[in-house]
């Protein structure tokens, strides 16, 4: 691996993990990829850093990777027992920040308990995203950063266009900073406040949860 930029390592390559560490490479990531299942490493071989074959539940093995070399590990492995397994084998080596899937709340809680840094639920996530773009209409894409705080990308209020930014007075009036405007496939990031607002925009905002549910009531 090259650099001395963050690394990332994926256990488990199931649909969640498989895209994790495609993204991540897409990106411009070093990533390792481990699974037991030879097919699944032969897949995602040409789309990651380095794609290895190998219990992700044998410590040994893990060791034998070097994986006391990553930053950040991310378990997706497809049962609890393995998972929770994973993660305080993760901690014990030192990974410095470790992000596990989880099946339900409960799991989650084991997963906190053992040392997991974040746990994210995939499916839920998913689902909730889906369901609230399909009841606002304005919201093209949600991710949560925490309990509190959120980003969105959502199209321009109608009542926002011809205005620019400092006219809207966007970070007063409802709490939110906007983050960026994407015109297309232009992307306009830390916009200024002179900026000028048009129909076809949308807007990447970062804010509390009821603020921009607000906005997008």
């Amino acid at each position: 691996m090259k650099g001395k930029q963050t690394q990332f390592l994926v256990l488990g390559l199931g649909l969640f993990g498989e895209s994790v560490a495609r993204n991540l490479f897409a990106l411009g990531k070093d990533v390792l990829a481990v699974d037991q299942n030879a097919a699944l490493i032969e897949d995602i071989a040409p789309y990651v850093t380095q794609a290895v074959q190998a219990d992700v539940t044998d410590e040994e093995a893990l060791r034998a990777l070097g994986i006391r070399d990553f930053d950040v590990a991310v378990v997706s492995t497809g049962d609890v027992r393995s998972s929770i397994l994973v993660t305080v084998m993760l901690k014990e080596m030192g990974i410095k920040t470790v992000v596990a899937k989880a099946l339900d709340e409960l799991h989650a809680r084991v997963l906190k308990k053992v040392g997991a840094d974040r746990v994210v639920f995939p499916e839920r996530d998913t689902g909730m995203r889906i369901a609230k773009a399909l009841v606002s209409p304005h919201l093209v894409d949600l991710m949560e950063l925490s309990d509190d705080y959120r980003i969105a990308e959502i199209t321009l209020p109608e009542k926002w266009e011809g205005h620019t930014l400092g006219t809207m007075d966007v970070r007063r009036r409802f709490g939110l900073n906007v983050l960026a405007i994407r015109r297309g496939e232009h992307f306009r990031v830390s916009p200024a406040a002179e900026a000028e607002l048009q129909a076809e925009d949308t807007l990447l905002v970062l804010g509390k949860h009821q603020d921009i549910d607000n906005l997008l009531r």
